[in-house]
């Protein structure tokens, strides 16, 4: 079994399949590294790392994992087969009865599927934290959770102006209106200067991959905004499917799947995250859908009835981080649950993350 991307997402499924199969995990990075929290990631560096970029070699139950630093580059469903590039430019065939496509998109400066080490996502961190401190003025584009998130943690650290452009009524979009009402006060009492129905006019080929300071031209009609540093977060992610043929693809590039997070045409296939075409928000990730493809691959090997993956109207989670007050949840019914600090840090992260999804790490020391 193949487990393409060993994000958050590949990362459950790889773990929990070891006993069926033998598995072999192929990621861009030596490290589980997340896309989430990008808010903390730019405002605590170290804080951040400590959690959300995690070595294989710590994860116990990877042991039995073969683990291949890479990217995919070429596919043939019918002869059952992936070629990865190596780190060092070396290409390798993979065989698979099984193949799991958990290879995300790319979104931004800080989520892509370039070949890397640990050291440069820490440098990329890092030199973008140290231009966002340096700056008077922030412009941050895009209403989606990223963009607020970045926002909201900026302002509330302070030294700068931050400014949230997006092209909707409120942000959020996808979520409950309660949870969009919500953020809206919440960003104006941390700080936030709030600019509706702004759409910027992005140059051809750009797709937010870097922070600029251009002056931001707008489609909407408003005058152009300068800012000391713009950081793009306008959504639009390209999914990572560059490796697999095109009938087996969406008109966007996204996955197309059935209900039991299969490839039509290729019931050996699955795939799940945000590659993958499941629902309007391909939320598959964030609504335990590895729990789907675990079962589901369990079933197709062994024989057994398969689960139907179904996702909410609405969007879910933790939205700011954990942030000096706690972590505030906000369910897909636009409800919201704080949870403090020390039980969302001790608990949430250093329990149930770590020992419950990931079944136990080990120490950075050891």
């Amino acid at each position: 079994m193949v487990i393409a991307g060993l994000g958050d997402t590949g990362m459950l499924i790889a773990i929990r399949l070891t006993r069926v199969a033998d598995v072999v995990g192929v990621s861009t990075r030596p490290a589980l590294v997340s896309g989430q929290e990008l808010g903390t990631r730019l405002v605590d560096p170290p804080r951040w790392q400590r959690t959300y970029v995690v070595p294989h070699r710590r994860f116990r139950h990877l042991d039995r994992v073969r683990t291949v630093h890479g990217r995919i580059v070429a596919s043939d469903l019918d002869a059952r087969t992936i070629t990865v590039e190596h780190a060092d430019g070396s290409p390798s065939v993979e065989p698979y009865d099984v193949l799991v496509v958990a290879t995300g998109t790319s979104n931004g400066f800080w989520r892509h599927d370039r070949v890397e080490g640990v050291s440069d996502v820490e440098a990329l961190t890092r030199d973008a934290a140290d231009r966002l401190a340096a700056a008077s003025t922030i412009a941050v584009v895009g209403g989606g959770a990223t963009g607020v998130s970045v926002a909201d943690n900026l302002a509330r650290r302070g030294g700068a102006a931050v400014h949230l452009f997006h092209s909707g009524e409120q942000p959020l979009p996808g979520y409950h209106p309660r949870a969009r009402s919500w953020i809206v006060r919440r960003l104006a009492s941390d700080g936030v200067t709030l600019h509706p129905g702004h759409r910027a006019v992005t140059p051809e080929g750009f797709a937010g991959e870097r922070m600029t300071t251009e002056p931001i031209e707008w489609s909407t009609g408003q005058a152009p905004f300068t800012a000391d540093l713009v950081l793009w977060a306008v959504g639009g992610g390209r999914p990572h499917s560059g490796f697999l043929p095109a009938e087996v693809l969406d008109e966007h590039g996204f996955v197309r799947v059935d209900e039991h997070l299969q490839v039509p045409g290729h019931p050996e296939v699955f795939a799940i995250g945000d590659v993958a075409a499941t629902d309007p928000n391909r939320s598959s990730a964030r609504n335990w859908g590895w729990r789907i493809i675990v079962r589901n691959v369990r079933a197709f090997l062994r024989g057994g009835r398969m689960k139907a993956f179904s996702a909410p109207e609405y969007r879910w989670g933790s939205v700011l981080g954990v942030q000096d007050d706690g972590m505030v949840i906000v369910q897909p019914d636009g409800k919201r649950t704080r949870v403090p600090r020390g039980i969302a840090e001790r608990f949430l992260v250093g329990a149930f993350v770590t020992r419950v999804l990931y079944r136990g790490l080990r120490t950075a020391r050891d």
